[in-house]
Order: structure tokens, then C-alpha cells, then sequence
């Protein structure tokens, strides 16, 4: 369905990144870049421990190889606005969330063919060429993430308090029911009934389950050894669980042209978003040193 991804998905998720932009201010993002370690070990985890970890994991797994450079590719994809709406839900560092999605949206452009290549190499001795556009990805995450941040940034700072907060609540269920409908009729009625590949292809979920389980207990506990505040220890977690599968479906559908290794990215999507939201409410509510 080609106004579900190209025209009625972007939109989307400028909608919920200016409701977004509606509870931060621009000293939040000051915070992050004045202390860095956070962003630091938040980059540090979606561009390198992803991809190892999805290699550890998946090499020795009893599937066809060609699935595994699929699950690389997710791996190698990392950070998406899904990440930034669990973040504002739960009530973590938003300003964080969104800092680490607009950087690592751009570090991607050198992982995800390095990483991509490798894994081709490694499971199916295949030199395909991945090559992504710095001006697409810069238009994207201009037009869809950074312009509505700074626009709902803009609207708390200069607009009465009674409005904004008027706004907020009906927002946090608006949100989600955006990005949870556009996603669905991507799903059941897209032009490549990626349901029915789901249901004919369930085995394949096991590793990524695990995978996602594993990504976000480990983003959380290499963010607490390096003593950052709770806040920032689940908000790294959800960034860790939540891979950009859009883009991950495009390299495998677009740029490499493989049906099995786009299905693992249209797998993968289709439970994160829950999974990564039950298992960050989990970190926050147990894990938290101070209680």
C-alpha cells in the first residue's frame, strides 16, 4: 500500500513527534549534551553491542542463513520514533530518546553497510553492495523528527500553559493509536498481505523474541554500570529493544531485494512495540536502586 509507507507513515510520526515536542523544553536537550555520558553510552550500545549481539546470537541458530543476515540487518538499523513514544509515555528522558535517534540516523549511513556486507559475507558469501542517500535520510529526519520536535518545543515555550496542558492528556492516547493504526493497515492490508507471511512463518519469532528480551536487559545494565540515573538506565533499554524496522524492511526489500529477510523485519515489528513497553514498565517499576 503505497500511501501507507510513503505518504500517511511520515506523517504520522510528525504527529506524534510534535506531541512529543510538546512536553520538552530546549534545556532538556542542553541536559543531554552538557553531560554526555548517557548519549554516549546509548550510541555506544545501539551501534556496536546490537550488531554483536545479534551475531552471538543468531550464528549458531538452526535457521536458514539467509534469515540471519535478516535479523543483522535489524540489528544494524537501531532507534526509530516508536522508541521515542514508549520513552514519553513512560515518563524517561524524552529529550534523550529523541537526541539518540536523530544521531544515530545519521552514524547508520556507515554501520548498516558495514554491517549488512558482513553479515551477507559471513552467512551467504554475497558482495552485494549496500549504499544509503545522506540526503534522504537527512530529509527524513528533518521533515519527521526534528522540524515537529522544535515545533512542539516552539508551542510550550510560547503558548499559555492552559493550552498545552489541555493538550497532554488526550495526546498520550492519541499517540499511540496513531502510530497502532497506520501500523496495522500496513500489516493486514499492505499490497504484500505480510500477515499471512507472519502466520506461515511463526518459528521465526522465537529468536527474535529473543533477541528483543536480551537487547533490553543489556542496554539497561551497561547503563547502570556506568551510574547513570534511573531515568536514563530503562530509557537506554527502550532504545536498545526498539529497532527502526521500516528501515530495516527497505535495505532487505529495496537495496538487497530479499522477501525472507524483509520478513523478519515485518516480524519483528510486529511485536516490539509491546514487548519493548511491557519489559521498560518492568525495569522502571523493579529495578529501580533506590526502592
Amino acid at each position: 500500500m503505497l500511501y501507507t509507507s510513503d505518504i500517511l507513515m511520515p506523517i504520522a510520526i510528525a504527529i506524534i513527534m510534535y506531541g512529543i515536542g510538546i512536553n520538552l523544553k530546549f534545556k532538556d536537550f542542553g541536559r543531554v549534551f552538557y553531560y554526555p555520558k548517557p548519549i554516549i553510552v546509548g550510541l555506544f550500545g545501539q551501534l556496536v553491542l546490537l550488531p554483536l549481539i545479534a551475531f552471538a546470537l543468531i550464528y549458531y541458530w538452526n535457521i536458514d542463513n539467509v534469515y540471519k543476515v535478516g535479523l543483522i540487518i535489524i540489528a544494524s538499523a537501531p532507534g526509530g520514533t516508536a522508541s521515542n513514544l514508549i520513552t514519553h509515555l513512560m515518563k524517561g528522558r524524552v529529550a534523550l530518546s529523541v537526541s539518540l535517534t536523530s544521531l544515530n540516523s545519521f552514524a547508520i549511513l556507515f554501520t548498516i553497510p558495514l554491517y549488512t556486507q558482513l553479515a551477507l559475507s559471513v552467512f551467504l558469501q554475497d558482495n552485494t553492495e549496500i549504499n544509503l542517500s545522506f540526503y534522504e535520510t537527512f530529509t527524513k529526519v528533518l521533515l519527521t523528527v526534528l522540524i515537529p520536535v522544535i515545533a512542539g518545543v516552539l508551542t510550550n515555550r510560547y503558548t499559555k500553559k492552559e493550552f498545552t496542558d489541555k493538550l497532554r492528556k488526550p495526546l498520550r492516547i492519541i499517540l499511540p493509536a496513531v502510530l497502532l493504526s497506520v501500523f496495522a493497515m500496513a500489516m493486514f492490508f499492505g499490497e504484500d498481505n505480510q500477515s499471512l507471511k507472519f502466520l506461515n512463518n511463526f518459528e521465526l519469532i522465537i529468536p527474535l523474541i529473543i533477541f528483543n528480551i536480551i537487547t533490553i536487559f543489556i542496554g539497561f545494565y551497561i547503563s547502570r554500570l556506568f551510574k547513570n540515573s534511573h531515568s536514563t538506565n530503562f530509557t537506554i533499554a527502550i532504545e536498545m529493544g526498539l529497532q527502526n524496522s521500516a528501515l530495516a524492511i527497505y535495505i532487505a526489500s529495496s537495496l538487497i531485494g530479499n522477501s525472507q529477510m524483509e520478513l523478519m523485519a515485518v516480524i519483528y515489528s510486529s511485536f516490539t512495540f509491546f514487548s519493548t513497553a511491557f519489559f521498560a514498565w518492568v525495569l522502571k517499576k523493579y529495578l529501580n536502586p533506590k526502592e
